[in-house]
């Protein structure tokens, strides 16, 4: 199932300008771009400022003026605009290899098969959201089936996800402007009382083509899914990349295997030149049909071994479908990074070392692809007295960070994230339990050590300040060991709970 983002900038050309600091305009007053329509110079952009005055673009520069003494007005620059929108394009493959500009205020993002390694769909939304918000740049999302609906949705609508399916409901009230229709188009829908998508749907269409012309129907299978749309990817001029184009469609899982072999085998001497290594693969492939197909995958460290990339690139063919044939097939390396040529000579080193210490990154970028990024990950300290932060994931492959776990400090092999509170029984406050019940299970406990006394970290938050809790190393009569805490001490309603299982 195809998934599309539309990504709409109600105020694109006024956020640039206030992120290149090219306005003197301070940010809470309103800002407003002019251009010239014939004699007569009119707002090309608004700010959102200036919407809350009732300026819209395509107001005469005058009569914004007149409602709006102190509105800022810079000459609009549509070349420095749409150059600005394709780099944020760029940005934007981050997310999906397939990321097409939508001139002049938006992005449409094919997420198809990349929205679980952001861990769904709706996170994927909120980081490009929270990202935007903190670059000052104003924007709303929309994600559906078909870039149709996603873009009527993102400016006639409140943006959100479309369930899969859902895109005839979700456009049904939206006026017809939101199919992407010519000004004319639009008049003579209107003319006849036909404003909103959803009733033209159960329109004859042999009477809707003779009436208002093709390209209402054509706009409307677009958004429906019935008339395929493609989308043409941008391609950033730096990165290397090769192609292939054949002379009949191909599309079996064998050929493509082969097509993937040769793109690397192309690919690496252009990486060898320039001195850089691989981080993260595009495979783009182009069926007969503009429904583009796209696969990637990244790697732990800089790599222009041709056999492991085409090994990695291999793992992801299933999700390819190939529809009525594949025409081309692009491969980009659009992250890369500097990979300098050395010298190994110390072979005896390295082969003391094990063979595992040689092909540690292979086998991370095996299981990245396999897993997803989100899966593959070491554990690495952080110098904080609470048990559950003084652990964080780092990539597999990250450098040390120089920070150790106080030896002197014994932890479990496992802590529980949360704690799960138990019953427990204690002869006085101070002392180790008797006995504990969790899950249902009474625990006798043979032998026990603490208490180690934990206090908040203060400086955190208010509430975290007068935190304290008393841990306890105990050994049942089974043999298990267990680490307890009771929280409050020093009050008599303090709670026990279990943290961790295992001995350090």
């Amino acid at each position: 199932m195809r998934r599309v983002v539309s990504l709409y900038l109600p105020a694109w050309p006024t956020d640039r300008l206030r992120r290149s600091g090219s306005s003197a305009a301070p940010p809470d007053e309103p800002l407003a771009t002019v251009a010239q329509d014939g004699a007569r110079r009119v707002l090309a952009g608004v700010d959102a400022a200036a919407r809350r005055f009732g300026l819209y673009p395509g107001m005469s520069a005058a009569h914004a003026q007149a409602l709006v003494p102190g509105l800022h007005l810079v000459p609009a620059a549509p070349e420095a605009d749409a150059a600005g929108l394709e780099r944020l394009g760029l940005w934007c493959q981050r997310y999906a290899p397939i990321v097409a500009t939508d001139p002049p205020d938006g992005l449409l993002i094919d997420i198809t098969g990349a929205a679980h390694l952001f861990g769904g769909e709706a996170p994927l939304l909120a980081d490009i959201s929270a990202r935007l918000e903190r670059t000052g740049i104003a924007a709303r999302l929309a994600l559906a089936d078909t870039p149709g609906c996603a873009w009527g949705l993102a400016r006639f609508g409140e943006g959100g996800i479309v369930p899969p399916g859902g895109a005839a409901q979700v456009l049904a009230p939206l006026p017809v402007a939101a199919l992407r229709l010519g000004s004319e188009a639009q008049r003579a829908l209107q003319d006849v009382g036909l404003t909103r998508i959803g009733g033209l749907t159960d329109k004859p269409r042999a009477a809707l083509r003779l009436r208002f012309g093709a390209e209402v129907l054509f706009r409307l299978d677009r958004a429906l899914g019935y008339e395929p749309e493609p989308l043409a990817a941008l391609v950033a001029p730096e990165s290397p990349r090769v192609a292939l184009r054949f002379a009949e469609p191909v599309g079996a899982r064998e050929t493509l295997e082969r097509v993937v072999t040769d793109l690397c085998a192309r690919l690496v001497p252009e990486l060898e030149r320039r001195g850089l290594g691989a981080r993260r693969l595009d495979l783009i492939f182009a069926r007969v049909d503009r429904l583009d197909q796209a696969i990637r995958i990244g790697t732990a460290r800089p790599s222009r071994d041709a056999a492991h990339l085409t090994r990695l690139l291999a793992e992801r063919l299933a999700l390819v479908d190939p529809g009525f044939g594949i025409e081309e097939a692009v491969l980009c390396a659009s992250r890369v990074e500097p990979l300098a040529e050395h010298q190994e000579t110390h072979l005896a080193s390295h082969l003391a070392a094990g063979p595992q210490a040689l092909d540690l990154a292979a086998l991370i970028d095996t299981l990245l692809v396999r897993l997803g990024a989100a899966r593959v990950y070491r554990l690495a300290p952080v110098e904080s007295d609470l048990p559950e932060r003084a652990v964080r994931r780092v990539p597999a492959l990250a450098a040390p960070l120089g920070v150790v776990w106080p030896t002197d400090l014994p932890r479990p092999a496992r802590l529980l994230a949360p704690p799960e509170p138990v019953t427990a029984m204690a002869e006085i406050p101070d002392a180790p339990p008797l006995f504990f019940v969790w899950r249902n299970t009474r625990h006798r406990i043979a032998r026990a050590d603490g208490p180690e006394r934990i206090l908040g970290e203060w400086w955190v938050t208010d509430a975290e300040a007068d935190l304290t809790r008393d841990y306890y190393r105990v050994e049942t009569e089974a043999g298990e060991r267990f680490w307890l805490f009771r929280d409050g001490p020093m009050q008599a309603n303090g709670r026990w709970w279990l943290h961790g299982l295992g001995e350090a």
